[in-house]
């Protein structure tokens, strides 16, 4: 059985170098609560408002994951001292894949079954805890165009990728349920209702791209709408596949990126128009040669050396393109030596260090310029993690619940931030008043007790 018995959401915002929590108040429509006083009787503050320490609460059980027993979530109205939970049968996705039809009994046609290997991917969260992220995967070829995925109760978006990469992918929404489970239907295109769009990757002018790259077109809020394409190295000859109804809009965008970071080959977005079928060569542009770049992180309260961060660059570069460098740890001085693209001089590149959870430092983005040549940074200081502290209660607020062991999830990113490193159990239970202190980077969190 999970830990979590309620949960929270926490989240850390950052003001120019530092960070804090918001100061300002909200405007008096969003203000729900802001502490203990501001609810009555015996509710005290959570992050969705005020309510009984006893009530409302959700467990998820994790009966057998190995054997396809999935996370189930129960409402428990009211907390007892013994609760029973009756878990339901195995949670299925079921599902039909087909392409085309076929003459039916009756005269008509019917859906014909797709017997190809698939690809399918279920992302999406619980239907009754805010914050916890469900993802299940697999390959499989579906028996008569059927197929079964065993996963946890929630949302989902579900997406087919054929293994065959002449067909384009395709994504469904899906409610499942305890006892129900879910179910989704999807549709390949046949070959008349297929367009192709070739074209060639460069460098600059006629120069080729010396790294193994790929292409994939998107829509404009990067779902995909293709299959991931690999560009011909010898020639930067490409070519996708799109369904008829994707080849009709007026743009589409064609991501290139590299296969390996390791190449230190920028990735870059064109927008094209599918309708000719065929673009123009695309210019991935001149970053600039690779360069070494050293330097050295600090813990920003006694500018102690922090070992074991992990460093890495990132940023737009010279021709207009995206670079993410590979990460280096730093060693027991706090120095690190990495290789890098060169910023352009009106754009800094971002040097993102995460230190090792047993800092008390903080994930940091310090803007940095990086020129053409080797050269050695300034030293980059990390402040220190923001301290939260809380109180966890029974469901009678007179006593404190002691002795709690807290686990700690990130669920969401900061606009510019990247998301958090991976949760973390508290290493030491709430105290005789039920009191906690975390050290947490910038982001979204969830608490779980």
């Amino acid at each position: 059985m999970r830990r979590a018995l309620r949960t929270l959401a926490l989240a850390l915002w950052v003001s120019g170098a530092g960070c804090a929590f918001l100061e300002d108040d909200p405007p008096p429509e969003q203000l729900v609560c802001r502490s203990d006083a501001d609810c009555v009787g015996a509710q005290v503050c959570f992050a969705d408002g005020c309510g009984s320490p006893g009530d409302d609460i959700v467990v998820e059980v994790q009966a057998n994951p190995k054997a396809g027993l999935h996370a189930q979530d129960f409402p428990v109205d009211r907390l007892r001292a013994e609760q029973n939970l009756e878990l339901f049968g195995p949670v299925r996705l079921k599902g039909r894949v087909s392409r085309g039809t076929v003459p039916a009994v009756d005269g008509g046609t019917a859906p014909a079954a797709y017997r190809g290997p698939i690809h399918l991917l279920a992302t999406g969260e619980s239907l009754l805890i805010p914050g916890v992220a469900r993802r299940y995967e697999a390959t499989l070829v579906p028996d008569d165009g059927a197929w079964v995925l065993p996963v946890g109760t929630g949302d989902y978006r579900v997406t087919l990728t054929p293994v065959d990469p002449g067909l384009p992918p395709l994504a469904r929404t899906t409610t499942v349920e305890p006892g129900t489970g879910g179910a989704v239907a999807f549709e390949l295109p046949t070959a008349s209702r297929l367009v192709t769009l070739t074209g060639t990757l460069v460098r600059q002018g006629t120069q080729r791209v010396d790294a193994e790259m790929e292409v994939q077109a998107l829509d404009e809020s990067l779902r995909p709408l293709s299959q991931r394409m690999r560009v011909v190295r010898g020639t930067g000859a490409f070519q996708v596949v799109l369904s008829a109804e994707d080849a009709e809009r007026p743009t589409v965008l064609l991501r290139a990126s590299p296969l390996n970071a390791g190449d230190l080959v920028p990735s870059k977005t064109f927008v094209v128009s599918p309708s000719a079928g065929a673009t123009g060569p695309l210019e991935l542009g001149d970053p600039g040669a690779p360069v070494r770049v050293q330097g050295r992180v600090l813990e920003g309260q006694y500018g102690v050396p922090i070992a074991g961060a992990r460093v890495s660059l990132q940023g737009r570069v010279g021709g207009g393109g995206t670079f993410e460098g590979l990460p280096v740890l730093t060693d027991a001085q706090g120095r690190y030596q990495l290789t890098s693209l060169p910023g352009p001089p009106d754009s800094p590149l971002t040097l993102v260090i995460v230190p090792p959870p047993s800092s008390m430092a903080r994930l940091t983005l310090h803007p940095v310029t990086v020129p053409a040549q080797d050269s050695t940074l300034p030293d980059a200081t990390c402040p220190l993690r923001m301290v939260v502290t809380g109180s966890v209660r029974q469901p009678d607020p007179a006593n404190p619940a002691s002795g709690v062991r807290l686990v700690v999830e990130p669920v969401g990113a900061l606009p510019g931030w990247p998301q958090p490193p991976m949760g973390f159990e508290v290493p030491v239970t709430t105290d005789a008043r039920g009191g906690f202190q975390l050290a947490l980077d910038p982001g979204e969190y969830r608490l779980d007790f």
